[in-house]
Parts: C-alpha cells; sequence; structure tokens
C-alpha cells in the first residue's frame, strides 16, 4: 500500500527539477529511504552502547556462570 506525501518547494526548485528531467517521486522515495536507514543504524548503534554499558556492570564471572549453566540445561534437554 502507498501512500501520498506532498513537499512545498521552491519555484525555482521545480522548474530545474523539470529542466533536469529528475523523478522527483523517486529522488524523494530514495532520500527517504536512505535517511530511515541511517536514523535505524544510529538507534542500533545507541542500543549497543547502552547494553555494553549494562553488560559492562556484570562481572566476568556471573557471565562465565550463566553461559555454564545454559550450557548444561541445554545438554540435559537434548539427552531426554
Amino acid at each position: 500500500m502507498t501512500e501520498i506525501v506532498t513537499v512545498r518547494v521552491t519555484k525555482s526548485l521545480k522548474e530545474n527539477a523539470r529542466k533536469y528531467k529528475i523523478d522527483v517521486s523517486k529522488t524523494v522515495r530514495v532520500a527517504l529511504e536512505d535517511e530511515i536507514g541511517k536514523r535505524e543504524e544510529e538507534e542500533l548503534t545507541q542500543a549497543l552502547s547502552d547494553i555494553k554499558t549494562i553488560l559492562q556492570k556484570i562481572p566476568d564471572e556471573e557471565i562465565v556462570k550463566a553461559i555454564r549453566e545454559s550450557r548444561e540445561q541445554r545438554c540435559l534437554l537434548s539427552s531426554i
């Protein structure tokens, strides 16, 4: 499904787009996709940074213990 987006531009910008036969719809679509991709990447980078901060507060021994317990549980479940 598609939606309509309206953009207000200067007259000269519209004339130049026509002059150079620029597909405005395609150009706007690509620009929006690129900007959304950048924003999503920034959001993920921030989330990873937050996760890193949280994980740094957990002692290494606790992480090792949790991994071992998880492996042991999987081994027990797979042997059933």
